[in-house]
């Protein structure tokens, strides 16, 4: 086996153990305790806020903070039920569907129209946020706060409030307004807005029609009961996530805040954005962009069952009497498609677009999408689109792989004077080293030579990996025959006949992760078999070894693997085969697939 094969192998297995560690030994518990936790939330619900004590050591601007969520109690309500309890205005546009709570002015029902729970376009739309006393409790909302230390706060409208409104739907043509009047000479006014994505815009605003001024504290918040359903992959962040200020991007994992002290992570910055994230979905908060404020990411309660929040208190607002202020923001709550992100980005939401994670590799991975998608648009399909990225590949990087076979084409030649200096110096390893360059250097070889194409590959196999992990365009998008979700393994299963058997063996306790076993990972497991067989088995024992049980490894491993991962991992190996032998038998280099082929296959001729 020449150098080039051991790197590519040896670098891409490096990088499948990590990835494979990450799913056995974190992601795949992660989920058995989040299944857990669902059955349990199904009889929980959020309990009363509860209003932390300010920090003195912080600006003016943190002399207020909106109410935490208080860990869930006991209660048996589906989601319909918490949606009847209180009278509320319809969501309809293009995107989504819902309502908003006319007890709270909360935005808490948001489904989205476009999207489906399976590939099947019957089967129920993506629910993304829920009332407070639902199974699931997930919803956003804004306002004013007074500051702790005013001796009497005047009355605000909180999470018990009734609004009026002045429409019975909210739609792309017909803003809603919602008001709420405190009884003391304050009327609190809210414009909902909202685009045919999935952006509302907010302006809370506040008339002062007493007596004295008033100091209020504008607001935003994103809450939900119980952690994120993960979707279990190593290199997919999920959680916690904005851009703040000079702080810039933050990723953060729940568990990472839940260790911060008084379980709050702050930040203080001008505009800017925060919220959770999933795989597919959002919920994020965007405050008015040229206000200074203070930002969290905070955790609290105990148990199976914890609440999460993201909020922001802005720098606040003095209204004079016969005065009144206000605060533009908007709210975030759909789906993470990479066209209506750019399109929120311009239009002022500074890095809006890392509400994907695109990864270290950014600079790849985004051109890469790009590449992918503008070739589904002319072939119509992404797993066509898979294959013809594959290809470009290749040719982008056909000079540098020709120089790499080449380099192993001369390295092959002198193979016999190198077997001499072993055997020479066998007993005096410095002195090898320094023939063996010596050579080289005679010779114009570079031993390193086959390490570069490796090398270079790693990111680009990896952003390509990340396209197909992160992507919406990718959910529920089919290739041929039984490939109905190319983000999905191969529904097929060696372990029950292909489905002859009723029974999913990948539920099995332990191994049933690694039991992904359908038509599309046997293939690729074939074809990287066919790669290392194209050079000489390697002389040491061990690494013959190794290498000959790689293919058996990496089919099992990678059989969980979304389907369009698989497939360009098999067809790059066929690529990597047509290439491979066309270079070799250029550089006049014995091609030795077939003679590799036999031998192993030796064992069934009967003797003479």
């Amino acid at each position: 086996m020449n150098e080039y094969t051991k790197n590519v192998l040896i670098a891409a297995g490096l990088s499948m153990l990590v990835i494979g560690g990450w799913d056995y030994f974190y992601a795949f518990p992660k989920l058995d305790q989040q299944q857990k936790e669902a059955q349990l939330a199904q009889h929980q619900k959020p309990g009363a806020p509860q209003k932390p004590v300010a920090d003195k050591a912080a600006p003016a601007a943190r002399q207020a903070q909106p109410q935490s969520v208080a860990a869930a109690k006991p209660v048996a309500k589906t989601r319909e039920a918490a949606l009847a309890e209180s009278k509320r205005v319809a969501i309809d546009t293009p995107s989504i569907s819902g309502s908003i709570s006319l007890k709270g002015g909360r935005i808490d029902d948001v489904s989205l129209k476009n999207y489906h729970e399976t590939v099947d376009p019957k089967s129920p739309i993506i629910v993304l946020l829920s009332p407070e006393n639902a199974p699931h409790p997930y919803y956003a909302e804004s306002g004013f706060l007074a500051s702790d230390k005013d001796q009497a706060p005047p009355a605000l409208p909180n999470g018990e409030s009734l609004w009026s409104a002045d429409h019975d739907q909210l739609s792309v043509s017909q803003p809603l307004t919602l008001t709420f009047d405190n009884g003391q000479g304050l009327v609190f006014k809210r414009k909902i807005a909202v685009d045919d994505q999935y952006m509302f815009s907010v302006t809370d605003s506040v008339e002062n029609h007493g007596q004295g001024s008033v100091t209020l504290y504008p607001y935003l918040r994103v809450s939900r009961i119980g952690a994120l359903e993960s979707a279990g992959y190593a290199a997919l962040h999920e959680g916690f996530v904005g851009v703040l200020g000079e702080a810039g991007l933050q990723e953060l994992k729940f568990e990472k805040v839940e260790k911060e002290p008084h379980a709050t992570k702050s930040f203080e910055a001008t505009g800017g954005w925060l919220g959770f994230t999933e795989k597919y979905w959002a919920a994020v908060l965007v405050p008015q962009q040229d206000r200074s404020l203070v930002a969290r990411f905070s955790a609290s309660g105990a148990g199976t069952t914890k609440a999460y929040q993201a909020d922001t208190v802005e720098a606040p607002l003095t209204i004079a009497p016969g005065a009144s202020g206000s605060v533009a923001s908007r709210i975030f709550a759909g789906a993470k498609v990479v066209d209506t992100l750019d399109a929120y980005e311009g239009q002022g939401i500074k890095l809006f677009d890392r509400l994907i994670d695109w990864g270290w590799f950014y600079f790849l991975t985004r051109p890469m999408f790009r590449i992918i998608d503008g070739l589904f648009h002319v072939l119509g399909n992404f797993g066509l689109a898979i294959l013809a990225v594959t290809v470009l590949v290749k040719i982008a990087f056909l000079p540098i792989a020709n120089k790499s076979y080449h380099a192993i084409a001369k390295m092959k030649e002198v193979q016999p004077k190198l077997q001499a200096l072993k055997e020479k110096y066998a007993d005096d390893k410095q002195k090898l080293a320094q023939e063996q360059m010596a050579l080289y250097k005679s010779e114009k070889i570079n031993p390193a030579g086959g390490c570069l194409p490796a090398l270079l590959q790693i990111p680009v196999w990896f952003s390509l990996y990340k396209v197909l992990v992160i992507t919406i365009e990718m959910r529920h998008a089919p290739f041929y025959g039984w490939i109905k979700d190319l983000s999905a393994p191969d529904p097929t299963n060696i372990f029950n006949l292909f489905g002859l058997i009723p029974f999913d063996p990948t539920q099995i306790p332990v191994f049933g992760p690694f039991l992904w076993l359908g038509v599309l990972p046997i293939l690729m497991g074939v074809s990287m078999w066919a790669t290392m067989k194209m050079n000489p088995e390697p002389t040491d024992e061990v690494q013959k070894i190794a290498f000959g049980w790689m293919p058996v490894i990496f089919t099992f491993s990678m059989g969980g693997f979304a389907s369009g991962l698989i497939i360009y991992w098999t067809w790059n190996n066929i690529l990597s085969v047509t290439q491979q032998g066309f270079i070799m038998r250029r550089a006049g280099v014995k091609f030795e697939l077939w003679d590799n082929v036999k031998k192993t296959f030796s064992f069934l001729k009967k003797p003479a």
